[in-house]
């Protein structure tokens, strides 16, 4: 099967999932993305102190990344678009980088934690890659690990009712093993160009 047909067939099956827990229409999201950084390495205040919960139920906090790249994402289960496509980019670069893969923790952080349990989230992780982590918490942790990574997010109620969407940034970061931040990426960076960056960053 050729990569483009594998990463529509891993975004329908992701976004199914989101459908059976809960996902009601695609109504339009405002974003939150500035343009592709992958190239730049720069000194950002990006990243900080965390504690959520993973997809079983474990405890996690910045300590278990140390060591590691990281490629984290901010967004939730009910999300009609862009969060699939990010979570879907994230598995497939992975995929294309081989080995080095092994260096990298792919990591998804819910901004709706009244929804996104524990079970709600490792249903979703569960359709897209088993190396991603699924972190939830009370609203109070998700705000704190949103506020280290200057992910902005808000509620919002689609014209006519229904259930409410989330607005958020829509950013995956890259983080090196000590915790500070190198790159990001939008959902809409292709898988190619993301690995093309990782191997790059991974292998410098």
């Amino acid at each position: 099967m050729s990569a483009p047909a594998s990463r529509l067939l891993k975004t329908i099956r992701l976004l199914a999932v989101g459908s059976i827990l809960g996902l009601g229409a695609a109504w339009a999201v405002h974003l939150w993305a500035p343009a592709d950084m992958g190239s730049q390495v720069a000194s950002a205040a990006i990243g900080g102190p965390f504690e959520l919960v993973d997809q079983n139920g474990r405890t996690r906090t910045q300590a278990d990344l140390r060591g590691k790249f990281a490629l984290i994402y901010f967004g939730y289960t009910f999300c009609p678009d862009a969060c699939p496509t990010a979570l879907v980019a994230m598995a497939e670069a992975l995929d294309q980088i081989g080995p080095l893969a092994a260096r990298v923790q792919p990591v998804f952080v819910t901004v709706d934690p009244e929804r996104d349990t524990v079970a709600q989230v490792a249903a979703y992780v569960a359709a897209v890659d088993e190396r991603l982590w699924g972190l939830t918490g009370s609203a109070a942790q998700v705000a704190q690990a949103a506020k280290a990574y200057r992910v902005f997010y808000r509620k919002a109620t689609p014209q006519g009712g229904g259930e409410y969407l989330v607005d958020h940034t829509s950013l995956v970061y890259l983080m090196g093993p000590d915790g500070t931040y190198r790159a990001h990426f939008t959902h809409e960076t292709s898988p190619e160009r993301m690995a093309e960056i990782l191997r790059k960053t991974i292998g410098g």
